[in-house]
């Protein structure tokens, strides 16, 4: 009799505890609901030193994410590693400046087509006194000076970027072997650096350098350096964008890189790169040039 007692009142405790918790239960509010974060759609654009440090992508880039939906990932370095992300399918689209390697990296399928959206000219400039007397020289002939004479230093990018390939190609038009010309004496400085962090080294070394135009208009004011020679073929400066091949690279994101192609080509943008710095710098730091390839 005291057994079933006990145990009545067992199951009686727990009836009332049960009734409590359901009633806590109830009165307390239903947890918030939150929405699940959608995936962002992304894309990797690999980039010159040049057109980065110029400044237009931080122009270009909100633009495009916002008429595409699209985060894009800027990252910018020499042409030559440029091309070799592209290579790897590292990032989707290239926009660099190296005709040559351009058109050898489309051929060997690892791009789909190259397409020139904009171009300037390269400088070589140096300190006012002009200490190994190049000025009014052609680019060859400024280069065999410095060469021959050892009267002014010369800070090279060093770095395998598409400036670095221009300087190359006109110390091999002036007659020189470049890599007798890296060994030639101190005069010669490697910076391997970018092309921003290069002005500012040959701007304490009072020295020359080569610089596409773009880049030094927008670092002017931060050193001491003029142009010293702006004349001659040789200096022509041509952009382009080239989408990934994405039968090399099936991830590659080919429908937003084909997207980043027209949006640069297109009437609005190119537009905008032909204004672009000319109310700051007083002149184009970009021509534009969709379909209509400059000649030297």
């Amino acid at each position: 009799m005291l057994k079933l007692k006990v145990t009545g009142l067992l199951f009686s405790g727990l009836l009332v505890v049960g009734l409590l918790v359901s009633l806590l239960v109830r009165g307390r509010p239903a947890p918030p609901t939150v929405e699940a974060l959608r995936p962002v759609e992304r894309m990797r654009v690999a980039t010159t030193t040049s057109l980065y440090d110029t400044g237009l992508w931080g122009h270009l880039e909100p633009m495009f994410e916002k008429e595409f939906g699209v985060e894009l990932d800027i990252i910018y370095a020499g042409t030559g590693i440029a091309l070799a992300w592209g290579r790897r399918g590292d990032v989707d689209v290239l926009a660099v400046h190296d005709k040559a390697r351009e058109e050898k990296f489309v051929a060997e399928g690892y791009g789909v087509k190259r397409v020139v959206f904009a171009y300037n000219y390269f400088l070589i400039v140096g300190p006012p006194d002009d200490p190994a007397g190049i000025k009014g020289l052609s680019p060859e002939a400024a280069f065999k000076r410095l060469m021959e004479t050892g009267r002014g230093r010369f800070v090279s990018r060093g770095d395998a970027s598409g400036t670095h390939a221009k300087e190359k190609a006109i110390w091999r038009q002036a007659g020189f072997d470049y890599e007798a010309v890296r060994v030639a004496g101190a005069w010669y400085i490697e910076s391997g650096r970018g092309m921003g962090p290069t002005l500012l080294l040959t701007n304490e070394k009072q020295a020359y350098t080569l610089v596409d135009m773009g880049t030094f208009l927008a670092f002017g004011g931060e050193v001491d350096l003029v142009p010293i020679v702006d004349k001659g073929a040789i200096l022509l400066n041509v952009y382009s964008v080239i989408a990934i091949n994405p039968e090399r690279h099936p991830h590659i994101n080919i429908d937003m890189a084909n997207n980043l192609i027209n949006f640069l080509t297109s009437p609005e943008i190119q537009e905008l790169i032909g204004n672009y710095g000319v109310e700051e710098f007083g002149m184009q730091l970009f021509i534009p040039c969709a379909g209509a390839e400059p000649k030297e």
